[in-house]
């Protein structure tokens, strides 16, 4: 699966199509998913020739690339170059305040407001791909964030506001080099179907108080067990950088 989320799908050209990606467009975007998706160890170095051998271009595109992932946030300028930007205790704290905001807050307005109504389409759709995950549960694996964040991205997106999508997908962008490192079990994995099927269950359903209530256990009912699940996926993405 693709580590950014919602990038439109590719269309035979057309006159009324838009323009080929420019050589810095494309490797910037390659880029940015390698470091989403945890090509990349945390104490890798990004370096320029060697990336610019494995795109097959200059290192101008591959220095641009880098001085907008590290705009977005997504690396940081260390000893000798870039690397993976890894949020320190007091960063996730904030971040993952801010992502329980965002996640609350799609059900929140459907509570307040009983003109919003989520997407049918959409959660049915989800549902779907999680009622397979249930039958067939995928083996443990880091990547498995990618498809926990479209969960949590679609849930957000059937509630009617994109920026509030778009801001949520951001910040679970930025969290990703931790959380991916939380689903290194069997049961975490079977355990987050089961729950993501539960929520969006009950938001079909139009029970959204339950809904906003099993969403919030979900996403942690309080800073204290965010921290502990951090400092855990931390410690893990340190032994794994070691091991590489």
């Amino acid at each position: 699966m693709d580590a950014k989320l919602y990038t439109p799908s590719t269309a035979a050209p057309d006159a009324g199509a838009p323009p080929t990606p420019s050589l810095r467009e494309t490797v910037y975007a390659e880029l940015r998913a390698a470091v989403l998706g945890g090509e990349f160890g945390a104490r890798e170095r990004l370096a320029e020739v060697r990336l610019a051998a494995r795109f097959g271009v200059s290192r101008t595109p591959v220095r641009e690339a880098l001085a907008r992932l590290a705009s977005d946030g997504l690396i940081e300028r260390g000893d000798g170059g870039f690397f993976v930007t890894i949020p320190n205790l007091s960063q996730l704290k904030d971040l993952y305040e801010l992502r329980v905001t965002l996640e609350l807050r799609g059900v929140a307005r459907a509570i307040e407001d009983p003109s919003v109504r989520h997407e049918p389409e959409i959660l049915t759709a989800e549902l779907e791909r999680w009622y397979a995950m249930r039958e067939n549960p995928p083996a443990p694996d880091p990547r498995f964030v990618v498809q926990d964040e479209r969960f949590h991205a679609e849930l957000s997106r059937a509630s009617g506001n994109p920026a509030l999508t778009e801001a949520l997908v951001a910040v679970s962008e930025r969290i990703r080099p931790v959380r991916m490192y939380d689903f290194l079990t069997q049961d975490r994995v079977e355990t987050t179907i089961a729950e993501h099927i539960e929520i969006m269950e009950l938001v079909r359903d139009g029970r959204l108080d339950e809904g906003y209530r099993a969403l919030h256990a979900h996403v942690g009912d309080s800073m204290a067990v965010v921290l502990e699940r951090a400092q855990r996926a931390m410690t893990q993405m340190a032994m794994h950088a070691d091991r590489r």
